[in-house]
């Protein structure tokens, strides 16, 4: 029964508000930290959020990241970066599209680069 469950619904791993990690996360599923990172998040296929009490030192590489914690690094998401109004966000912001909710704090540099899949949809190719 759980191998079934496990098939059908997307995969989402969780730090709680009590963990602390220093060192270097690497996974292939969704990862949610609540916690403190210190180090290094390496989820190049998937999406990284944040949460409201997370301390997160580190550098980050990931699909989509949603912050609505505090963040000190450098963030690199392939995709998308969502700060949210809760989120304080200090460092390098490297992203597809980036989208800052009204109360959020970003000290730093933020730069956008469209990816060749956006590129691809954003200039109308067509397949031949």
């Amino acid at each position: 029964m759980w191998n079934n469950q496990q098939e059908t619904s997307k995969a989402t791993a969780s730090l709680g508000g009590s963990v602390f990690v220093k060192g270097e996360i690497n996974g292939s599923e969704d990862l949610t930290v609540d916690g403190r990172v210190e180090g290094r998040i390496d989820l190049p296929e998937h999406t990284l959020t944040i949460g409201p009490n997370a301390k997160i030192d580190a550098g980050i590489t990931a699909k989509n990241v949603t912050i609505f914690g505090s963040v000190t690094g450098t963030i690199t998401a392939r995709e998308k970066v969502d700060v949210r109004s809760s989120a304080t966000v200090q460092g390098t912001v490297t992203c597809g599209r980036i989208a800052v909710q009204e109360g959020a704090t970003i000290n730093g540099k933020v730069e956008t680069k469209l990816t060749s899949k956006s590129k691809n949809q954003a200039g109308g190719t067509k397949a031949a």
